[in-house]
């Protein structure tokens, strides 16, 4: 009788780091995905797409964002520009935002925000515009009047000190055009001085001071028109 073949640590080894190596990407994937921190969605994932260009604002940030906002969220019009996962346009149309319009050039992270509002249930009240946001100046896309705006604004942190006339100018066309009692949320690093961004707006000649919150390495800068 052939005696049966042992199988040694080196012949077994493999297997299971292919097996632990899946499973690593699984766990850090599903990490890696945003998910609804409040309202009606709490709990629920956002599809994102890893390796990509994408840097999802940390939860704790988020809930400050929305701490700050109070009940105006709700029947607003959202407005969230380089949306990246959608976290911010999501989360306000969890929280009772009439309707969202996620502005994103990069097409697979703008096909994981169609994906998001097929399994969140809210494909009619998302608009999803594929393009580069700063080229709105230029030709503005068709956007909803009906509420006011809260426009997010949460560019890659390096935009702010190689493209700030750029993000400038973008802002000072949709407050022209904003409903008034809009609001603007400007998510920054802690290295961008609060001075570099607009105080008037054409028409909106309001006297506030941007309201700036620190949550290094993040700042918050909201706005109301």
């Amino acid at each position: 009788m052939v005696p049966k073949k042992k199988h040694t640590k080196r012949e077994s080894l493999p297997f299971r780091n292919k097996n632990r190596r899946v499973n690593d990407e699984s766990q850090t994937e599903a990490a890696s995905s945003p998910r609804i921190i409040g309202g009606d969605l709490k709990g629920r994932r956002l599809a994102f797409h890893p390796g990509g260009p994408t840097r999802p604002m940390k939860d704790r940030v988020r809930e400050m964002t929305f701490d700050l906002l109070g009940t105006v969220v709700r029947d607003a019009i959202v407005i969230d520009l380089f949306a990246g996962t959608g976290a911010l346009g999501f989360e306000a149309l969890s929280r009772g935002a009439q309707r969202a319009f996620f502005a994103e050039r990069h097409f697979p992270t703008a096909d994981c925000l169609r994906r998001s509002s097929r399994d969140l249930g809210l494909v009619d009240r998302s608009t999803i515009i594929q393009g580069d946001v700063l080229l709105w100046p230029r030709r503005m896309p068709d956007l909803s009047f009906e509420r006011p705006w809260i426009v997010f604004v949460s560019p890659p942190w390096s935009f702010f000190h190689t493209r700030i006339s750029e993000i400038n100018v973008l802002l000072e066309t949709l407050v022209a055009i904003a409903p008034a009692a809009s609001r603007l949320v400007v998510e920054s690093d802690d290295q961008m001085a609060v001075e570099a961004l607009p105080v008037h707006f054409g028409v909106h000649q309001s006297e506030e001071a941007w309201d700036s919150r620190s949550m290094p390495p993040a700042v918050l800068h909201q706005k109301r028109l």
